[in-house]
């Protein structure tokens, strides 16, 4: 008699529900009106100006095109192919860093310099991570980290579950927090057609607070396992994990930083740097200091010829830019350490490959917009948003918004994916109940963070799961305290948000 195996369902890929909802939306033409808005001088809808026009239901044929149309432009939806690029460049530019080894003999560093006060490591390791998190977006590129940290936290007492969670909630809820993060704030922002910098303020309050709550929630349970290591989650697999990791009594220091890799470091720190000075719109702000030099500069009589005259200031640039910088800063990393040529090339394709996905998963995402710009109905769906939320107050309109993209994210977690889907609709609804993009920004990536801490669709969740040996049950187990905590203060803060916009 045979025995019948039960199937598990299996959640699609990230691309495959972009598809499935581009598909839907195509549908949606054929049954939801055309519409349009009047626009402002800034291309900002007019409330109150909606009208019906002739309807432009899409086929099968531009189902199959909208992902390539969004990534080379389709008025009026816009390219995906600078954010891409520069979502490759930065991949590029990781991929030549890691192969000098310098970011993990940094954290190696840290790790012997603090022997002996074991639990300051969690002080400083957690908000490094979350400072990489909320400044470019720190994700697969920590699957470096586990190998090297795992053995250390258990040598010293803890367990894999505390160096998993300083690498995997450090870096992660700086994202949730982001403040500069070029795959979440700045795509969102870009696509809600505000400056990145709006709502920083807030930002950084998120950082802190958030940062402030998992450190604290990872040190208690750090404190708890080393006086009693029975009360770890993971205790019954210690003897096994012990020699899985390799580790012994018998230590091996970490090397610290040699001179090359100082270098490199102070050239990636640099990097990042120039670029959040050059992503600040600094003219905005009233600080002309960039322009002016470069006017000074370009207007040289040798020097300006050989920069070129189309040289942009800090403060206007944007993602061609960015990926250049990245670009340059990778090559020469690569050249300061001294690797060979073939070397630097074939490291920064491999991180370019690494991000691959990230890059591609952002024109697929822009395609929804395309199917619903072409159709006509992106209108008519905010038109029933103006109209159904013109009784809500601005704090249950947050609180509405954060909710709705917590099940989206779990759909689709890839944080530029969601912000490149939503976002453009989003924006103009909060607007209609003062809600500034900027605020339903933060509601997006901050929702978008916290199931990126635990949902299995999430390739850095499970990477990391795998990497540290441990279940996803007893990961669930161990952070669900701190996933109620975290999505009450983003609502409270959210709230504050609305009584406070100058944030």
């Amino acid at each position: 008699m045979s025995e019948k195996t039960k199937k598990r369902f299996q959640m699609p890929s990230s691309y495959t529900v972009l598809i499935i909802i581009i598909a839907i939306m195509a549908i949606l033409t054929w049954i939801i009106p055309a519409g349009k808005y009047d626009t402002n001088e800034a291309g900002g809808l007019i409330a109150g100006t909606y009208q019906t026009v002739d309807s432009n239901p899409q086929g099968i044929y531009d189902i199959l095109m909208a992902p390539i149309r969004a990534m080379l432009g389709h008025e009026p939806t816009k390219a995906a192919i600078d954010v891409a690029f520069f979502i490759l460049m930065v991949g590029g530019f990781l991929g030549v860093v890691n192969a000098t080894g310098t970011l993990d003999v940094g954290i190696a560093s840290i790790v012997k310099k603090y022997k002996g006060r074991e639990k300051m490591l969690i002080l400083i390791l957690m908000p490094l991570f979350a400072l990489g998190g909320t400044t470019y977006g720190m994700g697969e590129e920590t699957m470096a980290f586990y190998p090297l940290l795992v053995p250390v936290m258990m040598a010293v007492g803890f367990d894999s579950i505390t160096a998993v969670a300083i690498i995997l909630l450090g870096s992660q809820v700086g994202c949730l927090a982001s403040t500069l993060n070029p795959f979440a704030t700045v795509i969102a922002s870009d696509t809600a057609g505000v400056s990145s910098m709006d709502g920083v303020i807030l930002r950084i309050i998120f950082w802190f607070v958030m940062t402030g709550i998992s450190t604290y929630f990872v040190y208690r349970y750090a404190e708890k396992i080393q006086k009693d290591p029975t009360k770890s989650l993971v205790y019954s697999q210690r003897e096994e994990d012990l020699k899985h990791f390799n580790v012994t009594d018998n230590e091996n220091a970490p090397s610290v930083l040699n001179k090359k890799q100082k270098h490199v470091l102070a050239l990636f720190i640099l990097t990042f740097i120039i670029m959040i000075a050059s992503f600040i719109p600094w003219v905005d702000l009233h600080i002309t200091l960039f322009e002016d030099f470069k006017n000074w500069l370009i207007g040289l009589p040798v020097i300006g010829g050989v920069i070129g005259s189309s040289a942009l200031p800090f403060g206007s640039w944007y993602f061609p830019e960015g990926a250049m910088l990245f670009a340059v800063m990778g090559i020469l990393i690569g050249v300061v350490y001294g690797l060979k040529e073939s070397k630097i090339i074939s490291t920064f394709m491999a991180g370019a490959a690494d991000l691959l996905t990230v890059a591609l998963i952002c024109a697929v995402a822009r395609g929804i917009q395309v199917i619903m710009n072409d159709g006509m109905i992106t209108a008519t769906i905010l038109h029933w948003g103006e109209v159904g939320l013109q009784g809500l107050s601005s704090q249950v309109f947050i609180v509405l918004t954060y909710l709705f993209y917590l099940p989206m994210s779990f759909l689709i977690p890839s944080s530029s994916g969601l912000a490149s889907a939503t976002m453009g609709i989003m924006a103009p609804l909060g607007e209609f109940v003062n809600v500034k993009p900027s605020l339903i920004i933060t509601a997006y990536q901050s929702a978008s963070g916290v199931l990126n801490l635990v949902a299995p669709t999430s390739g850095i969740v499970m990477g990391a799961l795998a990497l540290g040996r441990i279940s996803l049950g007893t990961w669930w187990k161990f952070v669900t305290k701190l996933i109620v905590v975290i999505v009450i203060v983003s609502i409270l803060l959210l709230i504050l948000g609305t009584f406070l916009p100058f944030l």
